[in-house]
């Protein structure tokens, strides 16, 4: 094997699954839908969709949207508390079988949830019926040998999520110096504090 040719490879493999992704009108639903909430965000994933769903959330936090991860697995096991009337569930599975997943969100309507979103890729799952606003990944072909490990799905998973989390910034007009006092420390508690322009 050449492994220089098999990393250019798998890169561009997942470069193309992001390329490919159809933005449609649901993606700027679930935007306005984060904007217009009047109760929390909440994110949810297993496994390395639970990675991007939590990532998803410490972005959402840093760029003026108050967001929390709820592991599903918890939620079984009293962590579900935190879902209250009014809040935002956005769900992350490529399959949109998981099992957690569902029962958490199956759980969280009797709750009284305001919107679930799910980012998700299968054309036939349980998610999208659970769904109120469905972001689709498209259909992800994975460059593992095996075709099994989560890459490509995962680096689509966490573009959208950018995407959907830099929009809303932008929507909400958070500015340079709201970013700085939400991250305060380190290189970029530095830079947030430093003129652009000079």
């Amino acid at each position: 094997m050449n492994i220089q040719n098999r990393i250019s490879e798998i890169l561009a493999t997942e470069a193309a699954a992001i390329a490919a992704v159809r933005v449609t009108p649901a993606f700027e639903q679930a935007v306005i839908t984060l904007r217009d909430s009047t109760g929390k965000v909440i994110t949810a994933g297993m496994g390395k969709a639970g990675h991007v769903a939590r990532k998803f959330a410490s972005t959402l936090c840093s760029t003026g949207t108050p967001a929390h991860y709820l592991h599903p697995g918890e939620a079984a096991h009293g962590d579900l508390g935190i879902v209250e009337p009014g809040d935002c569930v956005v769900a992350f599975s490529t399959s949109g079988k998981t099992q957690e997943v569902i029962d958490m969100l199956g759980k969280s309507r009797a709750l009284g949830i305001g919107t679930i979103i799910s980012i998700t890729s299968h054309p036939e799952s349980e998610l999208r019926d659970l769904s109120d606003i469905v972001v689709d990944m498209g259909i992800i072909t994975e460059p593992c040998t095996h075709g099994l490990t989560p890459s490509a799905s995962i680096a689509v998973m966490l573009a959208i999520s950018d995407a959907l989390a830099l929009v809303l910034m932008d929507l909400k007009q958070f500015s340079r110096a709201e970013f700085g006092r939400r991250h305060h420390g380190g290189y970029l508690g530095v830079q947030s504090r430093t003129d652009p322009e000079g």
